[in-house]
């Protein structure tokens, strides 16, 4: 071997181990962190936002001692007021009026004052009643004024007041010691002395305004899963209208289809073998229905979504902003999520989006189930949306915001990580084209969407909120429903009423309907309601005039009238509806936004029933009004315990006025029939149980306005596709080699129940 083979075997070999050495050096070394960049549309919003702020901890605390300063009379804390005692139930943001929040915001006019809502139930009193009072101004109170006269019309009696945690705590109290009456009884049927039982109530209250009647529902508790889907077949009636606790009685219970007038007489019933009992036992953690505890170990991961450079979005106090849209939001204690003053590249499209109610009707042969018409507004859809779960209720990486409430407390909340938002890929193109013929291209653009959301939790249910807005200017609403089914014991001919989905509990069907305000000003306050659809004309071809076609043709028409504008639940809609401007765009159609509602909506309560008022709000998937101060929402917590005498009845604001060229509310009723089934055991799963609406631009623009969107693609046969200056698609792999800097997992949910 000569040497100059010699020196080319050594540099080989020594690139070799250099090789190896930069592999060994690397191999254990993780990618860098993704490194955030500040969103390209800067917040220019100065704090005018906060004109819809929710109350902070400290103006709610502020707002309490004021109450408690100069309202005159004894307050008690609500968390252990007696029915007789006055306490604050509970306070809220009050809005300014809509004609002092746009001169502030578009006409250079002064901040509208901050003030409170601050509903007080007045127990103490000759005539107890609950009382509204708005409290300001914030901070720094200096008045009150008592509204309730001029929101409502007269006083707000009494029995209408919510139900508060001490009522139900006495009320728990009272069912255990009378079923200490029927020790044998509970023994054989439940393996049981009554105080393991869990006790769900229903509602409405009675039959009759005045009425505090009301039937519960027992069930094997099971810690560490639902109790929803073991009732034991035994319910009873509870009288809790007296403002004097040791006066409520016990009227009536209910076992395995027979009626008893107390459990005394379901014992002695029992004592004498004339009642037939179905003897269960208690439930163990590997039989109980309704276990959501895993049945696997952890597999391997699944996708994950990630910013890699950081979220294309901002959220500054109560304002997001994200590729031209512009969205103010916060949550109301009863009523849920709420939006202001939605705004796409720069003009308003929405001023007010809210959800007004959520409705859970029941059927069953047992009489908690068949009385049940839940109007989870009067529980607290805002109250009760607690914190979500990182990774599984939104994305891992989303922004979680905090959320403060007061109710049933003199002492301020906080639901940490209650709302989030994020963007979401939705994995579809928004639109694309592949161009086979002439010209050889593909253009195209991925549907990413902002989302904002949040999930309440109503006793057995869970409801999922998403707000949702596309880079063509479209505004999209979404409800999904899971959680637990509500049950009743099956017996006799129980599965006219739902189906069997356990050894003695039946599914009970029912319906949801969920309701929402949009307020939609297109183009300025101003609008008018336009409905098109498309009829067949039968015409003879014009250039023969021997053959006859059949033509589609567009049929326009205003509508004048609000009844005009109030479609019945479960008819056909126009398959067009509108908000449209007096404006016009570049091609001479009025600039408008078509609504469009996606639902399954079950029938609506007979309107000959005596608590359908209450919720007549149902009777139209969509209803046009004009807007006004002294009609905000379309029912009211109230309703709930007094639904024969509804404080607000949405009936009544449809009564004949003008729609051309005024400042118009839609109100939209989205829902569907529930007939639960076998799947739904453990729970309700989100798949086909989702319905909302639509906001699309309808002649808005001059053109889709999302080819202003920076996330097009274009490349033709004639361009390189993997350059990535021409194709950002091109550009993933080398930006996506950062690693996301996910925050430890952390779950304080639980920490105010």
């Amino acid at each position: 071997m000569n040497m100059k083979t010699v020196l080319v075997l050594l540099i080989l070999a020594l690139a070799t181990i250099f090789a190896l050495v930069c592999v060994l050096l690397t191999r254990g070394r993780a990618p860098p962190s993704c490194q955030h960049q500040p969103p390209v549309q800067e917040d220019t919003d100065d704090g005018h936002s906060l004109v819809f702020a929710d109350l902070t901890p400290e103006e709610m605390a502020q707002v309490v001692r004021y109450l408690q300063e100069n309202l005159g009379v004894q307050l008690v804390d609500a968390s252990h007021a007696k029915p007789s005692d006055n306490c604050i139930a509970s306070l809220d943001v009050q809005v300014p009026a809509k004609a002092e929040v746009l001169q502030f915001l578009d006409g250079g006019g002064a901040r509208p004052p901050r003030e409170a809502l601050a509903v007080l139930y007045l127990g103490n009193q000759p005539q107890p009643n609950v009382s509204e009072y708005v409290v300001g101004p914030l901070p720094g109170p200096l008045y009150h004024r008592d509204v309730t006269v001029h929101k409502y019309g007269g006083q707000v009696p009494y029995h209408r007041r919510a139900v508060t945690s001490r009522e139900y705590l006495d009320i728990n109290l009272l069912i255990q010691r009378e079923l200490r009456k029927a020790p044998r009884f509970l023994a054989a049927c439940c393996q049981s002395d009554g105080s393991d039982l869990s006790i769900l109530t229903t509602a409405p209250r009675g039959f009759k305004s005045g009425d505090r009647v009301t039937w519960f529902v027992l069930f094997h508790n099971v810690a560490g899963t639902g109790y929803y889907l073991s009732p034991v077949g035994l319910e009873v009636l509870v009288d809790h209208g007296d403002l004097q606790v040791s006066r409520w009685q016990l009227l009536k219970v209910f076992y395995n289809g027979q009626y008893f007038a107390s459990p005394r007489e379901l014992e002695s019933a029992f004592v004498s073998n004339v009642l037939e009992v179905v003897r269960l036992e208690k439930p163990r953690d590997d039989t109980v229905l309704g276990s959501m505890k895993p049945q696997h170990p952890p597999g391997f991961l699944g996708p994950l979504q990630y910013e890699p450079q950081g979220p294309r979005y901002s959220v500054r106090n109560n304002r997001v902003t994200f590729q031209g849209w512009s969205i103010v939001f916060g949550m109301n204690l009863n009523t849920g999520p709420r939006l202001f003053d939605i705004r796409f590249r720069g003009e308003r499209i929405v001023y007010e989006l809210s959800l007004q109610e959520a409705l859970a009707l029941y059927g069953s042969n047992c009489p908690g189930g068949m009385s049940a018409r839940y109007f989870d507004g009067s529980f607290g859809i805002g109250r009760f949306a607690y914190e979500l779960v990182r990774g599984l209720d939104c994305p891992y990486t989303a922004t979680y915001i905090h959320r403060h409430y007061l109710a049933e407390s003199d002492t301020p909340k906080t639901n940490q990580n209650s709302l989030c938002v994020f963007e979401h890929d939705a994995g579809l193109p928004l639109r694309r084209h592949f161009s086979d013929s002439q010209s050889l291209y593909y253009g195209g653009l991925r549907k990413n969407v902002l989302v904002i959301r949040t999930i309440s939790t109503l006793l057995n249910y869970d409801y999922i909120w998403d707000f949702m807005f596309h880079s063509n200017g479209a505004i999209e609403v979404r409800v999904h429903a899971t959680g637990y089914i509500s049950t009743s014991f099956l017996h006799a001919q129980g599965t006219d009423y739902g189906n069997r989905v356990g050894p003695h509990t039946l599914g009970t069907m029912h319906i949801h309907h969920i309701h929402y305000k949009v307020d939609l000003d297109v183009d300025g306050k101003l609008n008018s309601l336009e409905k098109q659809d498309m009829e067949y004309e039968l015409v003879k071809d014009p250039w023969s005039r021997q053959h006859t076609i059949e033509r589609p043709q567009l049929r326009r028409e205003r509508l004048k009238k609000e009844e005009e504008a109030a479609f019945p639940l479960n008819t056909p809609l126009p398959r067009y509806l509108s908000f449209t401007s007096t404006k016009t765009n570049k091609w001479g159609h009025p600039r408008s936004y078509r609504l469009q509602i996606i639902s399954f909506a079950g029938k609506h309560l007979p309107t000959s029933s005596s608590m359908e008022r209450s919720i007549s709000w149902g009777r139209y998937q969509l209803a046009v009004t004009q807007r006004k101060e002294e009609e905000p929402t379309s029912t009211s917590v109230y309703n709930q315990n007094d639904p024969w005498t509804p404080t607000v009845a949405f009936a009544d604001f449809i009564n004949n006025e003008t729609i051309i060229n005024e400042d118009l509310v839609a109100w939209i009723s989205v829902g569907f029939l529930h007939v639960p089934h076998a799947e739904d055991v453990p729970n309700t799963v989100t798949v086909g149980n989702g319905v909302g609406f639509f906001l699309r631009p309808y002649n808005y623009f001059d053109q889709d306005p999302s080819v202003e969107s920076p996330d097009s693609v274009y490349f033709s046969s004639e361009q390189e596709a993997i350059t990535c200056g021409a194709n950002p698609l091109a550009c993933l792999a080398p930006a996506a080699t950062c690693t996301p800097q996910l925050s430890p997992f952390h779950y304080g949910g639980f920490h105010n129940l």
